[in-house]
């Protein structure tokens, strides 16, 4: 059953259609989209955010979202009044395309659009090239080790919290980096999403580390060394294929989902990969045999590709073989810490 404050947030007469996940066609000009969203049940309140310009979700994105969220309440499965999407076909321009992670809460009206990393891929040279660039994806896929976004449902899980190293905030002053990892479980094609490690986290990283002589910190090794390094905003950067919030946005995130599990859509999936490629490759535009993907994104990319877990895992196996990694290095001693 779905609770009570789930009901107050969600429009009455979603009929079985809204519960569907098949692609909606997007009816040219705002009239059509305005016409299509009634009819699939969409609030009116949330109608204005309904669209490709900046900060706002495009429609099949916000139906799948919607749907997914109203199935798993109904299933008991999430009971918190918000919900989170994502379009990964959309640009990675914080500040300028107005983000492309959503956080959707119908009962206190609230709608929100904030920037994400998309996967980052790997160049496999010599062998396969499918490697993303920073402000488009065009490689999708489910693979371990691959390093790309898989498209489709998850429900956020358990959120786990550890010590990175320090990092200097001042002069003859450090602070502790504690980076927070929400881990996602998937379902269908994003089913292996703890296998691979799959969640959101701050696009933040300690670089160039270095051990300090840190005897009294809690966090110290057992030679009393603590790691040390340069603290890395990549917010409009890539992602080892997991989801990627500045750190601004990551702690209302984190806020949210705490002992309280919502769904997030990630938009595309692979069918939707592979119908906008066919469609490319025959000379049509995707937007007019009712496909959808961002034109900005889709002019870059020229057509998108998914690589499937089942084509590209003996692929990244046996590159691993023939290219072992070479052995760990160990930890430098930072500069005067001695």
């Amino acid at each position: 059953m779905i609770s009570a404050r789930l009901q107050s947030g969600l429009a009455r007469g979603v009929g079985i259609a809204c519960l569907s996940l098949a692609v909606a066609v997007i009816g040219a000009g705002s009239g059509g989209a305005l016409a299509a969203g009634q009819a699939a049940g969409i609030p009116a309140w949330l109608m204005p955010y309904v669209g490709e310009g900046p900060g706002q979700i495009a429609l099949p994105v916000l139906q799948r979202a919607r749907a997914l969220y109203i199935q798993k309440a109904s299933q008991g499965i999430v009971s918190n009044p918000c919900y989170f999407a994502m379009d990964a076909t959309r640009p990675n321009d914080p500040g300028s395309s107005g983000g492309r992670f959503y956080i959707i809460c119908e009962s206190q009206h609230s709608f929100r659009a904030i920037s994400a990393g998309h996967g980052g891929g790997r160049n496999l040279r010599g062998v396969a090239d499918f490697a993303n660039g920073r402000r488009c994806a065009r490689h999708f896929g489910n693979a371990q080790d691959s390093e790309l976004t898989t498209g489709g449902s998850y429900v956020t899980a358990e959120t786990k919290t550890s010590f990175k190293g320090y990092y200097r905030v001042a002069a003859n002053q450090d602070a502790a980096f504690l980076r927070s990892f929400v881990q996602f479980d998937g379902i269908g094609e994003t089913a292996n999403a703890r296998q691979r490690a799959i969640g959101g986290h701050a696009a933040v990283a300690l670089k160039g580390v270095c051990l300090r002589k840190a005897p009294s910190s809690p966090y110290a090794n057992q030679d009393g060394y603590v790691p040390f390094g340069k603290l890395v905003d990549y917010a409009g950067g890539r992602s080892n294929g997991c989801t990627s919030w500045s750190l601004g946005d990551v702690r209302q995130i984190l806020s949210m989902v705490k002992d309280d599990p919502t769904t997030l859509y990630l938009y595309p999936e692979a069918a939707d990969v592979g119908n906008v490629a066919r469609a490319v490759a025959a000379g049509q535009s995707p937007a007019r045999v009712g496909l959808y993907w961002n034109a900005s994104c889709l002019k870059e990319i020229g057509a998108p590709k998914y690589w499937s877990r089942q084509t590209l895992e003996p692929v990244l196996a046996q590159y691993k073989l023939d290219h072992p990694a070479p052995p760990p290095r160990p930890t430098p001693i930072c500069e005067g810490s001695e």
